[in-house]
């Protein structure tokens, strides 16, 4: 390693703030930590000069609803490796997390120990999984969560913020305001979303990004 580790803790929970440090520094005494309590906050550190090594990231922040933080960061980041910290500890979750393209999955109920040898996996270039993980039986057919994952990373970072929306129950005129844009492009945007995730309308495009919550993973048996 040439300097100090750089690390950016996405978390809204000072406690595990502040566990999350004790652990980092454990393992990397000189690194250096920035907080961020939102995706936006995330989104915002992410642009300016700094080069985080990793990212650690809740699931469960304020303004994000199932895994639209870590979609953000990784389509608008996608050479900084993302490690998802959360309590939701479903092996179907972690198995959409690292589907999604992060570089690993801690759980929050891992001891100190545990983060900090899972971190220095992580900065050796390797993947972190919770112990004793098994990742659940699952179909890539089309129509299930799996094909989904790969349409959606066919996405642009704009479109990724068009289907939020859309997700949202946002009209194009509001979603245009939002964006800052035309509402012909937002138009254009949405066209793009219907093709690239195979679906024939808005409404079919809303249904399907459903699977991206954790209630539409929770409330299926395992192996669905």
């Amino acid at each position: 390693m040439a300097g100090p580790a750089h690390f950016l803790i996405v978390d809204d929970h000072p406690l595990f703030l502040e566990a999350l440090q004790r652990a980092i520094a454990s393992v990397f005494p000189e690194a250096a930590t920035v907080e961020a309590t939102s995706i936006e906050a995330a989104k915002a550190e992410l642009q300016k000069k700094h080069s985080f090594d990793v990212v650690l990231l809740d699931l469960a922040l304020p303004g994000t609803r199932g895994f639209d933080g870590l979609l953000e960061l990784r389509t608008l980041h996608p050479k900084t490796p993302i490690v998802v910290v959360s309590a939701l500890e479903d092996p179907r979750i972690v198995h959409d997390v690292m589907g999604y393209g992060a570089a690993g999955f801690i759980s929050k109920s891992a001891s100190r120990e545990e983060i900090g040898q899972s971190l220095k996996d992580v900065m050796d270039g390797s993947l972190t999984l919770p112990k004793g993980y098994r990742a659940p039986t699952v179909q890539a057919a089309p129509g299930t969560r799996q094909d989904f994952v790969i349409r959606l990373q066919t996405l642009t970072p704009k479109q990724l913020s068009v289907l939020k929306m859309l997700r949202q129950g946002l009209l194009n005129k509001q979603i245009a305001h939002e964006l800052q844009i035309e509402e012909t492009t937002v138009k254009a945007h949405v066209s793009e979303i219907l093709r690239k995730l195979n679906v024939a309308s808005r409404t079919q495009a809303v249904i399907e990004a459903q699977k991206i919550d954790f209630d539409s993973i929770l409330d299926k048996p395992t192996g669905t």
